[in-house]
């Protein structure tokens, strides 16, 4: 058996170390390199022709815009806030006023659903920069109520009938109640209509999923109601 004195094994092994401490310094000196060649990724914007024309490359910084908003659109909007806000209004009374459970979840369905969708339509407004609320009457809505400067609008309850309904109690209430909110919903349907028959209206894609959704939705609830005042009373 041989043995060799470090300083010989030292020598031996040096040749092949070095090209070793070679290649990994050449890798690591070569990262920044291929660092800086990796240039990141644009991204590309591209604006589809009209009709028979070719597509447009739009530049990096271009932002998405907002179509203008249609006034029939805002003030759909803006008035089916209002509409929504008696609903809300309405189910408010219920839990003092009753306690048929069977109304008590449907109130409690059409509070949530409703204040949710005033929420969404406030957001809807705002980013279009436009007032939450009606900066004034408008006199060309379909069966709007003027009494008592109190502007309604389709199927919302008169003054009176809101205070008949805050003084009903038991299956008085629970007739007054789904009578009036058959009426409320009705409204929201013929609003929708008047939106969709108005030329140019109704076509942002998200007010328009919106409003067949209240359409849809408030239909769906009417003929709930209608089953329930079919009822024979709960004594």
């Amino acid at each position: 058996m041989k043995f060799f004195h470090p300083s010989v094994t030292a020598k031996v092994r040096s040749p092949i170390s070095a090209a070793l401490t070679l290649v990994a310094l050449g890798f690591f000196l070569s990262l920044p390199v291929c660092a800086q060649d990796a240039n990141p990724v644009t991204p590309v914007i591209v604006q589809p022709g009209a009709p028979g024309q070719p597509t447009k490359t739009l530049p990096a910084s271009t932002t998405a815009v907002l179509p203008p908003a249609s006034p029939k659109n805002v003030e759909f909007m803006q008035g089916m806030i209002m509409h929504h806000a008696q609903a809300v209004e309405m189910t408010a009374l219920i839990n003092s006023h009753t306690e048929n459970k069977d109304l008590r979840l449907l109130g409690a369905r059409i509070s949530h659903s409703q204040s949710e969708e005033i929420k969404f339509m406030q957001r809807w407004l705002e980013a279009r920069g436009q007032p939450t609320t009606m900066p004034m009457p408008k006199m060309d809505m379909p069966a709007m109520d003027m009494s008592k400067d109190q502007m309604l609008m389709p199927g919302m309850l008169t003054a009176k009938q809101m205070e008949a309904l805050r003084n009903a109690r038991g299956n008085d209430f629970d007739r007054l109640f789904l009578t009036g909110m058959i009426q409320h919903h009705g409204g929201a349907l013929i609003m929708v209509k008047d939106l969709f028959d108005t030329a140019g209206a109704g076509q942002d894609a998200v007010l328009f999923n919106f409003a067949t959704d209240v359409d849809s939705g408030q239909r769906a609830e009417i003929r709930i109601m209608q089953g329930m005042l079919d009822e024979k009373p709960k004594q």
